[in-house]
């Protein structure tokens, strides 16, 4: 809390030209974690087509891996988007269709929504786009029976992590719906369409049945894994909500985004992610450099951790309770209240 309130009572913004030094990329870097993760995604891809001979859980193993190597590159796809990974704008453009083709995400869409996301996160007047539905212990007394039921559902974690990848991949990044604008709705037809050609000439070569078997298992569990990350960096016990008249972003980045303490394999496969305060307080800081910033810096350092195993607890916390300003379980809420 102290690194929390000396970032609210700085008045010089000297916070502003701590993060100023790491919002550089360096192309080498950058060109490295390309290859350090395409390459391997291709390898796997191979390794996986052969391993079909013999039984399938050995390629289901293997998709693990090919799932965590899909996630360095939809991490890079993220940067891209927030114009972190290249100086050039038009590289990020051009790196981040690519990695979202692979990851089945169009670009414009995604991004547009997840600047919303950054823009408004932990302010509860502004909920609704590019979040994790989130319902106050209020509004949860005053819904009807039939939407609470689909409140509990849409955050039950075997729904959320299993039928939600499903949605989001088949459904949600595939349809251009009415309300998005121009380029983002050409985007996602030229990400279907390049999606499509891919799926074709991999078909050509090995297969309909083998490229199912490969490519759903891969894209599910990566996806799985992905929302699991999204949920975990913004739903958490003393997570930041304020309404728009108290709303700071500066404390809603630093309290608001956890920092997600992963074990050092699941760190790189995530690509620094977990340290989501310091992303969420510059996005124009590279993935590589995130780490770098937490570590060197005072202002960081008495931000609680969130150890892998106590983010099942996280999965629990289902509504904003306005009074305690902190997340609770439905559980909590009494017959009578519901009334």
């Amino acid at each position: 809390m102290n690194s929390i309130n000396n970032i609210k009572q700085n008045d010089n913004r000297s916070w502003e030209q701590i993060i100023m030094k790491y919002n550089h990329p360096d192309l080498k870097k950058s060109i490295w974690q390309i290859c350090d993760s395409l390459i391997p995604y291709i390898f796997m891809w191979y390794l996986m087509y052969r391993s079909l001979i013999y039984p399938y859980w050995v390629t289901l193993l293997l998709s693990v891996v090919a799932s965590g190597f899909l996630i360095r590159l939809f991490i890079i796809f993220h940067d891209c988007g927030h114009r972190s990974f290249f100086k050039s704008k038009k590289a990020n453009i051009v790196v981040g269709m690519i990695m979202g083709i692979l990851a089945f995400t169009p670009f414009y869409k995604w991004h547009n929504q997840h600047r919303i996301h950054h823009a408004t996160s932990g302010n509860l007047d502004k909920r609704g786009i590019g979040d994790v539905w989130t319902m106050t212990v209020d509004e949860y007394l005053k819904s009807s029976r039939w939407d609470r039921f689909l409140y509990r559902s849409f955050r039950n974690p075997f729904i959320m992590f299993t039928l939600g990848p499903v949605l989001v991949v088949m459904v949600q990044n595939r349809i251009a719906k009415k309300n998005l604008t121009r380029l983002e709705k050409r985007n996602i037809y030229f990400t279907n369409l390049m999606i499509g050609v891919l799926a074709l000439l991999i078909i050509l070569l090995i297969g309909f049945k083998a490229f199912l078997l490969i490519q759903l298992p891969v894209i599910l569990i990566s996806h799985s894994v992905g929302i699991w990350l999204f949920y975990i960096q913004h739903q958490f016990d003393d997570v930041y909500w304020e309404r728009e008249s108290k709303w700071d972003y500066k404390i809603s980045a630093i309290k608001g985004s956890s920092f997600l303490k992963l074990p050092a394999i699941l760190q790189w496969f995530t690509g620094n992610i977990g340290f989501h305060h310091v992303h969420h307080l510059s996005s124009r800081i590279p993935n590589y450099y995130l780490e770098k910033c937490h570590n060197e810096n005072e202002m960081f350092n008495n931000i609680k951790p969130i150890i892998l195993f106590s983010t099942f607890r996280a999965l629990t916390l289902n509504l904003w309770d306005e009074a305690t300003h902190k997340m609770i379980s439905c559980r909590k809420i009494s017959v009578s209240q519901m009334a």
